[in-house]
């Protein structure tokens, strides 16, 4: 890892509202049913990254379409970066339309060698609190840089447009089982919902030629939240805590597996790509309920 010597960890806190808008147009992109969280409302799980959108600055973003790191994150010089993971413990309901304190900060960054190379673990830590001073959300991310792989991985069949189903992005295919499908306008639409904009969800030469990908990447966030979406279309329990994990990417126009198991203090919601079950999860959260 290349990082500045005057860099160092800092604590930002800002008072952000939880803005209706992006919530309506998660409740669009999704198209579940569920009726649509306004005003007075609590925010579903997961929906805070969706509620609070981080627009950055024009002029402040790198290549990669990530703001250019050195302020916040560490001036990490490996090109890929991911969504890896975290943990949130939810202690108050947030409401849509309130005004939230945001306090965040990395609490630590990891040099190792892995499988494909050097890579770099930054973890953030997030809290947030509600318009009376409670403490609502306590977050960990997990966020992983890595190398680029020397040339496009062609070893995922990416479906052509063409191969595309129109409807809602999830479907039911059994008690305990759904799908979730993608095409690009769902991932362009996510990331101007989120305020996201990494090259890798919408840029095609971009993801294959720069960072290598085989296609367009789904966002962990959107896989993490379809799983818990399952939750509440089962109409579960309230939701205390959550452990989220991305651990393969699932590429646009690939379709997914979605499964839903009962353990004994909540939920295990499994996401498997095209490989199925045989080659493991692509994707998990594991939610502890009342």
């Amino acid at each position: 890892m290349s990082t500045t010597p005057a860099w160092q960890p800092h604590l930002e806190t800002s008072t952000e509202l939880l803005d209706p808008a992006p919530v309506a147009a998660l409740a669009a992109l999704l198209d579940d049913g569920l009726p649509v969280p306004g005003p007075g409302d609590t925010l579903p799980p997961l929906w805070h990254w969706v509620a609070l959108p981080r627009w950055a600055a024009s002029g402040v973003l790198g290549p990669d379409g990530h703001p250019r790191r050195g302020s916040f994150l560490p001036p990490v010089d490996l090109p890929r970066r991911m969504f890896a993971g975290g943990e949130i413990r939810f202690h108050a309901p947030l409401l849509v339309g309130s005004t939230v304190r945001r306090e965040a900060e990395v609490v630590s960054v990891t040099e190792k060698n892995g499988r494909s190379g050097a890579l770099v673990v930054v973890d953030v830590q997030i809290r947030l609190f509600d318009d009376t001073g409670q403490l609502a959300i306590e977050e960990s991310q997990n966020l992983i840089y890595r190398e680029a792989a020397p040339e496009p991985d062609r070893a995922a069949e990416i479906p052509s447009a063409e191969d595309t189903l129109p409807g809602p992005p999830l479907h039911r295919i059994a008690d305990d089982a759904w799908e979730l499908r993608t095409d690009p306008s769902l991932l362009a639409r996510f990331s101007a919902a989120t305020a996201n904009a990494h090259r890798i969800h919408y840029d095609w030469p971009y993801a294959t030629g720069v960072e290598g990908y085989p296609g367009l990447v789904v966002h962990g966030p959107l896989q993490a939240i379809a799983l818990a979406e399952i939750h509440r279309l089962m109409h579960g329990a309230p939701v205390r805590g959550l452990r989220h994990r991305g651990r393969a990417p699932l590429f646009c126009g690939q379709r997914a597996r979605l499964l839903a198991t009962e353990v004994p203090d909540g939920v295990a919601l499994e996401l498997f790509g095209p490989g199925g079950e045989s080659a493991g999860p692509n994707a998990t959260v594991d939610l502890t309920t009342d």
